[in-house]
């Protein structure tokens, strides 16, 4: 579909909206120039955005249709750009929402940044390609996982969001979402039987939802981690990252064993290369060996905001649970690896 490449210009009631869309998601943002007549039609968007990045930064741009063309002139600049007709744009109206949710931007955020890296890349189960967003009395909760690893968190809601609810936001949704989303104001979400919308700053995002059911979560989450490393978030993390590097570059499989209070990290690779590291913790349990995919530990001590970190272990064939000690708002379950 041709027209996709463009972006949908409409003039109407002292303002002007701009429409791009890919049929997935769809972005619309406002402004209120001056305007001399109303209208509406589509032009290329890279092209329109391109000809604005160029000219200097005070430039006053003057846009205007032309019959089939729209001429855009600054200073002494002129260009002259092909349309299509705006009724062939691809538009959502009106998504039929029956749930609301106000939030602050930075919470919103907070609860993406702190889940998206463990949704799942082009996986066959399409409704682990996102993100789930759990509404229920003035929680909401978004968790992501790819079926080797789950993160999960809470944030609080304005307004009481009733009975639970539960959508599944697209990778690319959550992504935009994102960028999309700053650290002052509110974000109001729309939450229809098929899309999801939020509105912000002048910004109206539309995406659509994943058609799947979630699976049970809650179940992966270990209940009762009998045996509770604490340990220095940062030392932990630079030692997992050195010994990543002799790592199977495939598998990325390491070692734990933990021996009173000691935590021996190893690695090795096909070339018989071997990485050994020591990291002093707090532990109290019998001695234990586990493997892990390195790269899913790195990731869930990044989002860990505390300087301690707690990694709760039952035994060499269970998930550890990785989180902040003593909180729940945020939650991350790596599943163990065979070595």
């Amino acid at each position: 579909m041709p027209i996709l490449a463009n972006v949908l210009l409409i003039v109407k009631d002292g303002t002007l909206s701009v429409t791009a869309t890919d049929l997935e998601v769809e972005l619309v943002a406002t402004a209120a120039p001056d305007i001399q007549e109303e209208g509406e039609i589509t032009v290329p968007g890279r092209k329109l955005l391109d000809i604005c990045r160029a000219l200097p930064n005070e430039a006053v741009i003057e846009v205007s249709r032309d019959g089939e063309r729209v001429l855009i002139v600054s200073g002494r600049s002129r260009f002259n750009l092909a349309t299509l007709p705006a009724a062939e744009f691809p538009v959502v109206e009106d998504i039929n929402a029956p749930q609301t949710l106000k939030v602050t931007q930075s919470s919103f955020k907070h609860l993406l940044d702190k889940t998206h890296f463990s949704m799942a890349q082009q996986d066959v189960r399409y409704y682990l390609n996102g993100l789930l967003l759990e509404a229920e009395g003035l929680r909401l909760r978004g968790v992501a996982t790819d079926g080797h690893r789950l993160a999960l968190c809470d944030i609080t809601l304005d307004d009481d969001a009733g009975t639970q609810q539960q959508v599944i936001v697209p990778r690319k949704g959550v992504m935009e979402l994102q960028r999309l989303l700053g650290e002052d104001g509110d974000v109001v979400l729309y939450i229809g039987s098929n899309h999801i919308r939020a509105e912000l700053d002048g910004i109206r995002f539309t995406s659509k939802l994943i058609d799947g059911r979630f699976p049970e979560y809650e179940r992966v989450i270990p209940a009762d981690a009998s045996s509770c490393i604490q340990a220095d978030r940062e030392i932990l993390r630079h030692a997992l990252q050195r010994t990543a590097i002799l790592s199977n570059e495939k598998y990325r499989g390491i070692r734990l064993d933990v021996k009173g209070d000691t935590l021996v990290i190893q690695a090795n690779n096909p070339e018989h290369e071997e990485a050994h590291e020591e990291v002093s913790v707090e532990y109290e349990g019998d001695d234990l060996e586990i493997g892990f995919n390195v790269n899913y530990l790195l990731d869930a001590l990044a989002a860990v905001d505390n300087e301690t970190v707690e990694v709760g272990l039952s035994d060499s064939n269970s998930s550890c649970l990785i989180r902040e000690p003593g909180s729940d708002i945020y939650r991350y379950v790596v599943m163990p690896m065979r070595l």
